[in-house]
């Protein structure tokens, strides 16, 4: 990815024109602005919602790339160490990412994991995907809505401190960006009441979290923690659980295709599903859909109308930023 130059602003005092908002001069005489750099664009938007247009917040992590793998660029060092704070999942997602920002850091800045402070120790799950032997949990939290309001909740507080003249903005939006996952939880519960078997099998196991909270069953994942595909016994043992289950779908992810997960669809004699998205947000930057919000009702509405649900009060939802998100999103 290209390196950006960056003059960010903190965050504001209200929801319309903060102090200099939109103003350069009122802007240049408030003093240096913070820069954000954040990795996975589902952690970007949520930061987005939170900061609004008084940052200019960049991501790292380019959409559609396996995070887990991701190596930045020596490049990517520059723009670490112009910022003043990098948001990361932690949770081992992105540790070549993390230990570049340790090493490139300016004096007083921060790197700061989000997942990491969202839960303890002991309510890490650990699963096909993530064994525990290897020591690296299931870092996929934000696919939990009731854990990405606390994404949310420590970046609000953290940039409260960082600019506490600008901290209510931050709050209001922190309150708008609660009240909308109040009513993403309620439509959610609503659709899957519709869903007789809430039983997922997927490629890359990403919602292990959500499942705990929403009364899912994860039965299994095929990609396995050195992202190889599972051996021909482990793919027939699969077969014979999808068909023992009944589950009328099983599902890929759009980042992950998946011939041997098709294959297992076929001999089950079930629909296999690959749209999945884990970080990939919708649409394109700009639009609406490409959000936190966007990315979370697509996939639930995809599971639950591949189940046999009724996922009208997903669909009733409309998806919308609570602050203007003019993050930087690398493609």
């Amino acid at each position: 990815m290209s390196v950006v130059a960056l003059a960010v602003t903190g965050c504001g005092d209200d929801g319309s024109t903060a102090a200099g908002a939109g103003d350069p001069s009122q802007q240049d005489a408030a003093g240096e602005r913070l820069t954000i750099a954040t990795t996975v664009a589902p952690i970007t938007s949520i930061v987005a919602n939170i900061v609004g247009d008084r940052a200019e917040i960049v991501g790292i992590v380019p959409e559609g790339t396996n995070s887990h793998t991701f190596e930045p660029k020596p490049s990517v060092a520059e723009l670490l160490s112009t910022a003043d704070v990098v948001y990361i999942n932690g949770l081992k997602l992105e540790d070549p990412t993390r230990e570049l920002a340790e090493a490139n850091l300016k004096d007083g800045a921060e790197l700061i994991e989000l997942g990491t402070k969202t839960i303890s120790e002991q309510d890490y799950i650990y699963d096909f995907s993530f064994p525990k032997e290897e020591g690296k949990p299931n870092p996929h939290l934000w696919t939990d809505p009731t854990l990405a309001r606390r994404y949310a909740e420590i970046v609000k507080d953290d940039m409260s401190d960082r600019d506490p003249a600008n901290a209510a903005y931050c709050a209001t939006n922190y309150d708008k960006f609660s009240a909308v996952i109040d009513e993403f939880d309620a439509s959610m519960r609503a659709s899957f009441a519709t869903v007789e078997k809430r039983e997922l099998l997927t490629y890359h196991d990403a919602y292990a979290y959500f499942a705990k909270t929403y009364d899912w069953q994860v039965i299994g994942a095929i990609q396995v923690s050195d992202f190889e595909d599972p051996t021909p016994s482990e793919v027939a043992d699969l077969i014979d659980q999808v068909k023992s289950q009944g589950v009328p779908a099983i599902f890929g992810s759009e980042v992950f295709p998946s011939p041997v997960l098709e294959q297992i669809g076929e001999e089950a004699g079930v629909t296999y599903v690959d749209e999945l998205r884990d970080d990939d947000l919708p649409a394109e930057p700009g639009d609406a859909d490409h959000s936190w919000l966007g990315l979370m009702r697509f996939n639930f509405i995809t599971m639950t109308e591949a189940l046999d649900g009724n996922a009208t009060a997903l669909r009733a939802i409309e998806v919308r930023n609570v602050a203007p998100d003019q993050a930087l999103y690398p493609q």
